[in-house]
């Protein structure tokens, strides 16, 4: 059997290091969050050397912007509009799917959020990175919106889709304090359940103008 190119071994052992950091860096992140997160600490959960982590990620707030961002990608691969006839069941379907994929990569939003809420005097990268990919989340909703309701308003999208991310934040938030007692799957489909009748409402009132 001929040997792996040194080249292409190095870079799959480059890109085996990169997950592990990554893995370890959501760890630590999420049990202390981002001020609570270290070089040191990451290192010792990864058993990699700081150098090591340090070839890939210029600090700390380049890690956890990094951590955002795979998560984000995740998460998105796992989430697409459903094939069907009925508008209201496709709704609830992608929302229940919008559930799982945060179930299976929430790091992205749990980490994200807490620095939203922070006001620092310097502005990290790991919260510019989260309000990025918040803005791509909702642009593909959005996009979603105008699809499943093609006559209403720009204005009413932009409400309606506001509606549905921070309602989602609200409902992740509940299964972060709520644990195993919140069943965020059928929350998101009765919330799918809730857009789409918000969206038949606002119809409804352009409608009647």
């Amino acid at each position: 059997m001929a040997e792996i190119p040194t080249t292409r071994r190095r870079r799959a052992n480059g890109e085996e290091s990169r997950r592990k950091i990554l893995d370890a860096a959501a760890d630590v992140a999420s049990e202390r969050g981002y001020d609570g997160t270290s070089i040191a600490l990451v290192s010792k959960k990864c058993g990699l050397p700081a150098s090591s982590i340090y070839w890939h990620f210029k600090d700390k707030d380049d890690l956890i912007a990094a951590v955002i961002e795979r998560s984000f990608g995740t998460w998105l691969e796992a989430v697409s509009v459903p094939d069907g006839d009925n508008p209201r069941t496709r709704i609830a379907d992608m929302s229940m799917q919008i559930a799982r994929a945060l179930l299976e990569t929430p790091d992205f939003l749990r980490l994200g959020l807490m620095l939203a809420l922070e006001r620092r005097p310097e502005e990290v990268r790991a919260r510019t990175m989260f309000l990025s990919v918040r803005d791509e989340a909702h642009r593909r909703i959005a996009a979603t919106m105008r699809e499943f309701a093609p006559d209403l308003s720009e204005r009413s999208i932009k409400l309606l889709t506001t509606y549905a991310v921070s309602a989602a934040d609200g409902l992740f938030i509940a299964k972060e304090i709520g644990g195993d007692d919140v069943d965020l799957i059928a929350l998101f489909e009765l919330h799918g359940n809730l857009v789409y009748d918000a969206a038949v409402s606002l119809a409804q009132v352009a409608a009647d103008r």
